[in-house]
């Protein structure tokens, strides 16, 4: 196994509560490292919401959500934390004198004097599509919007019935030449208004459909769907497929390393502190009485684990962080 030297804090999610619990750390002067299970940072936005404009974060009237990832990451590093990307926590276990061991999927080994959860709702793993020759077309089936440059003047057809996709037939709708949208329901999941808005946009809805099959030739083509109540099926033009058929979260892991959980996250007091000392969790993975599952709530939350982290390994420490304008790094 390979090993790497001991830090303050380790933090483990890369999401926006990760990524700004990793610049707070960094303003206590704690040497702070990061391991997400992702290529990239961004947690949950970077994959299904890049192009959203968000609205509820204050003193920001709207942004997109690549451009708040972005945001984000660049504070992040002003402290210059080490990030693991690409690598799965499977496992954590503590020693005799305190130090921490995070173990990765791939068996490497982080040495870490205390440790910050803050990975949202666990890992997850997207449904993927399941239809004939759909192994074929992999470069053209899409799972989140990085990049809605690469669908201009193309065909494209979205599958499924939640806000996600209803979100990205819109956002595809910005530079495709065409959008179909396909739902094996007979009405959305999504918000009833903005369903409505779809049905009297110009993209084109097929309701009680599913996908069966993607043509064989090398390039994608056309696909086969199959209405649900007549079983009769048609053919559909298409370029590029944006599947949004759920997630799968895996959340076992908090029970595995031993922390006491609640119906949906990781049991924390008011110090973001779980039952195993030196361990604390913040952002929609902590749970407590009166949560509020925003953005601007887990950054408090942030705040609050990484001065507890700091007073738990130097009880004479400052409470709190010094304010950025005094701060010796902005001056």
């Amino acid at each position: 196994m390979q090993t790497s030297s001991l830090y303050d804090m380790t933090i483990i999610g890369a999401g926006p509560i990760g990524l700004y619990t990793a610049f707070y750390s960094g303003l206590r002067s704690m040497k702070t490292k990061v391991i997400d299970a992702e290529p990239g940072v961004g947690g949950k936005i970077r994959y299904f919401y890049p192009e959203k404009l968000i609205h509820d974060i204050g003193g920001i009237a709207e942004i997109s959500g690549a451009e708040l990832v972005q945001n984000f990451k660049r504070q992040a590093e002003t402290f210059q934390p080490k990030f693991v990307l690409g690598n799965r926590v499977v496992g954590l276990t503590n020693l005799h004198d305190g130090t921490f061991v995070l173990t990765t999927e791939n068996g490497e080994q982080h040495f870490s004097k205390t440790v910050v959860i803050a990975c949202g709702n666990g890992t997850y793993k997207v449904a993927p599509l399941e239809a004939d020759h759909a192994e074929k077309h992999k470069p053209a089936i899409h799972y989140h919007l990085s990049d809605i440059e690469k669908f201009r003047g193309k065909k494209v057809v979205v599958s499924g019935g939640g806000d996600a996709a209803i979100d990205a037939a819109f956002t595809l709708n910005q530079t495709a030449a065409q959008v179909d949208l396909i739902y094996r329901g007979e009405s959305f999941k999504g918000y009833e208004e903005r369903a409505k808005e779809l049905m009297d946009s110009e993209i084109t809805v097929h309701l009680h459909h599913e996908i069966t099959a993607l043509n064989e030739e090398n390039d994608l083509e056309k696909i086969t769907v199959c209405c649900k109540t007549s079983n009769q099926q048609k053919q559909l033009d298409c370029e590029a497929l944006f599947i949004s058929h759920g997630v799968e979260v895996d959340f076992s892991f908090a029970t595995n390393w031993g922390l006491q959980t609640e119906e949906w996250g990781i049991a924390v007091d008011e110090l973001m502190q779980t039952n195993i000392p030196g361990v604390y969790a913040c952002g929609d993975t902590a749970c407590y009485p009166r949560k509020i599952r925003i953005i601007a709530a887990g950054l408090h939350e942030a705040a609050i684990a990484v001065n507890s982290a700091k007073q738990h390994l130097e009880p004479g420490a400052a409470p709190e962080a010094m304010v950025s304008t005094h701060h010796e790094h902005f001056m």
